[in-house]
Order: C-alpha cells, then sequence, then structure tokens
C-alpha cells in the first residue's frame, strides 16, 4: 500500500518559534515510516519558507536555502514550493512537495494556530490536522473566546478587554483604573492573542498592574485583564470532529505564582499530575465542560482545554482552549492521551485520519449555483 504523504510544517514568525520546533521534532520522530512519507516544512522567524525530506534535523531545515510561494495563493500554492537540496534548479519541481496528501500544521502562536495559515491551507485545497479558519481564530483571540463560551452559558473568569487605540489614548494608568475598577486585583493581564504564557503577568499592585498593560501590549494590540483566583489548573485533552471524546483530566502544578513560559518549558520543578486529583463527580464534570467548550467554539480536529478549578469553591472556570497544543515530550497534549489508553504514535495517526475525515466531508460540499430555470431579473415581475 502507498505511503501517505505528510507535510509537517514548523517554525514560524511568532515568539513560539522554538517550541514549534521541538514540538515538530517530537512528532517526526513518533511518526510511522512504514505509512507515511514525511516532508519537511519550516518557516523560519524571518517569514521565509524551506523545503526538504525528513532525513535531516529540523533546525538544518531552517538554514537551508529558502524557496518562494506564490505571490497568489490557490490550488497550486504549496505545491509550487522548490526543494532545498544543494544543486536544485530554481525551476525544478520538487517530488517531496508536488503530491501532499495532508498538513500536520505545529507553528504555535500567531501566523499559525490563528487560522491565517489554515486559510491559506483552505486555499491549496490541502487536508490538514486541527481546527478550521473561523474555529482557529475564535480559540486564539482570548476575548472573542470568553465572549462566545460565557454565551454558551459556561463559566468564565470576570474580564475586561482594552484596545490598542484605547490604550494609546488613555494611557496605561486610566486603563489599570479601570480594570481596578471592573475587575479587581489581584488579576491577570495577556495579549489577546499570544500563546506559552508569553507577556503575561500577574498584578497584585497598580504599580503592577500598569507596567502589567505595558507588558502584554508589546505582543498584542489588544489586551484582556482577568480576575485572579485562587485555583488549581487543570488541563483536558480533546479529540474529534463532530463527536469528540474527552481525555482524563490532568493537573500542572508550578513553583511560581503561575504557569509561565520559563515553567512550562525550562523549570524541572514543574509538575504534571496525571490523572488530576479530583473525585470521580468532578472528573465527569471537567471533562463535560471540556467537550461543550469545544463544540462552542467549533473546534475540530484536537483541542487542549485548560481550567481553574477554584480552591474554595470547587468550581471550574475556563479558562482557554489551544487549537494546536505543544507536542514536546513534556507536554500535556499527547501525555494525557496516552494515560488515557491512546499512545502517541496512534494519536498522531488519528489525528491525520480526522483531518482527511473533515476534507472529504467539506469536498462534497456545492461550490457552483444552482441550475436557473431562466436568467436572474428576467421574467414579468422583474424591475
Amino acid at each position: 500500500m502507498a505511503k501517505l504523504r505528510v507535510g509537517l510544517l514548523f517554525g514560524g514568525r511568532s515568539v513560539e518559534h522554538d517550541v514549534s520546533i521541538v514540538s515538530a521534532t517530537s512528532i517526526l520522530s513518533a511518526l510511522d515510516r512504514s505509512r507515511y512519507e514525511v516532508s519537511l516544512i519550516g518557516v523560519d522567524q524571518e517569514g521565509r519558507w524551506h523545503l526538504t525530506s525528513a532525513d535531516r534535523a529540523l533546525p538544518e531545515v531552517l538554514a537551508a536555502p529558502s524557496v518562494m510561494l506564490p505571490a497568489v495563493p490557490g490550488a497550486t500554492t504549496l505545491r509550487a514550493l522548490e526543494p532545498t537540496r544543494a544543486g536544485a534548479s530554481p525551476s525544478e519541481p520538487s517530488a517531496a512537495a508536488a503530491q501532499l496528501d495532508v498538513v500536520f500544521p505545529i507553528i504555535h502562536g500567531r501566523g499559525g494556530e490563528d487560522g491565517t495559515l489554515q486559510g491559506l491551507l483552505e486555499l491549496a485545497e490541502l487536508p490538514y490536522v486541527g481546527s478550521g479558519v473561523l474555529s482557529s481564530a475564535i480559540q486564539m483571540d482570548k476575548d472573542i473566546a470568553k465572549r462566545l463560551l460565557a454565551g454558551a452559558g459556561l463559566p468564565v473568569t470576570p474580564w475586561i478587554t482594552f484596545s490598542g487605540g484605547r490604550l494609546d489614548r488613555d494611557g496605561l494608568s486610566a486603563a489599570a483604573e479601570r480594570a481596578e475598577s471592573e475587575v479587581g486585583l489581584p488579576a491577570f493581564v495577556k495579549p489577546a492573542n499570544s500563546g506559552s504564557s508569553v507577556g503575561i503577568s500577574r498584578a497584585d499592585t497598580m504599580a503592577e498592574l500598569v507596567a502589567a498593560l505595558g507588558l502584554a501590549r508589546r505582543y498584542d494590540r489588544k489586551v484582556i485583564v482577568e480576575a485572579a483566583v485562587d485555583a488549581r489548573e487543570i488541563e483536558v485533552a480533546v479529540l474529534g470532529n463532530d463527536e469528540p471524546e474527552a481525555s482524563i483530566p490532568g493537573e500542572i502544578r508550578a513553583s511560581k505564582s503561575f504557569y509561565d513560559y520559563e515553567a512550562k518549558y525550562h523549570d524541572a520543578s514543574t509538575q504534571l499530575l496525571i490523572p488530576a486529583d479530583l473525585d470521580p463527580d468532578e472528573t465527569e464534570t471537567i471533562r463535560s465542560l471540556a467537550i461543550a467548550a469545544y463544540r462552542a467554539l467549533e473546534a475540530e480536529g484536537m483541542a487542549r482545554v485548560d481550567f481553574l478549578f477554584e480552591r474554595s469553591t470547587r468550581r471550574f472556570f475556563v479558562n482557554e482552549l489551544n487549537s494546536l497544543p505543544g507536542f514536546t515530550n513534556v507536554s500535556m497534549y499527547p501525555k494525557l492521551w496516552e494515560a488515557s489508553g491512546l499512545p502517541y504514535p496512534r494519536l498522531l495517526d488519528r489525528l491525520i485520519e480526522l483531518a482527511l475525515e473533515r476534507h472529504d466531508r467539506r469536498s462534497k460540499l456545492e461550490t457552483h449555483p444552482p441550475a436557473a430555470t431562466k436568467p436572474i431579473g428576467s421574467g414579468s415581475g422583474a424591475s
């Protein structure tokens, strides 16, 4: 049986570039080479695209000569990528890129999980792993996601949003005063569109709140301020398209005041507890909430749903959804599924199956208007 041709797309221009490389390295090592022929497609931090076969280390891919994308995306967008192998002619097509069956994008952050990359893949008519354009954009934007989750009746912490224009016009001090009045202190300040906790700060005083707004503003034009709750951080992995399934929950225990970038990727004292210490009813509740949140934001393929479990009330709050969660060897998403009985290689198989299933379903939709019995605007009643 012919191997399925998979394009592993990684890197990107976001602050999570290095995390993406580690995630892609883990995925590459776990993909079954008896089933898949893998092409590596790397995007460097200047936005240049690079392509090669899977026999090179991922950082080497990004150091190779770049390839060009057509000016106007279309059905041949990714098929027009040129090879990076030494001595290749600029006009020589790449066999690896000429016929991709599916793309596995693992570019975290802006330009990878915000709907823009998904739009490119849609225009290229390529099946791809993960949520579509709309859901990816919604999950990335913490403000819009909270609005939709709250509208669906799901519990979220109180928050307030500031646009870049308002922050520029009114100043950070005025924004801090309003946030303190409406949300209170302590609070968490976040760029609305960022991942891996980059640009996020906890503020316990007005001075810290002003500084936190300034930091978050460096990473996004929109900033949110959320009420801090004394809570445990619980995560659930969700997998599926129309009939999503939830993993057992896991808990993050960081030595710092919250699970920031350093705690996620560099702090050896950070603990991932699987399963989380919850009673059976709480476990069932959080899994149901995870699927409800997944559906509310129209997620497909996969998402990691992050919760806050308030200690005093034992209430769950949906914190956020991550459409392309980390796949490093310390990442919660694959670990949760492994603990739920789905090993890493089989998880990758299932994600690829879901991508092909969704693409097949979408490809059956009509793209031409119905045949008309008479020209539009004709007839005795036309005016």
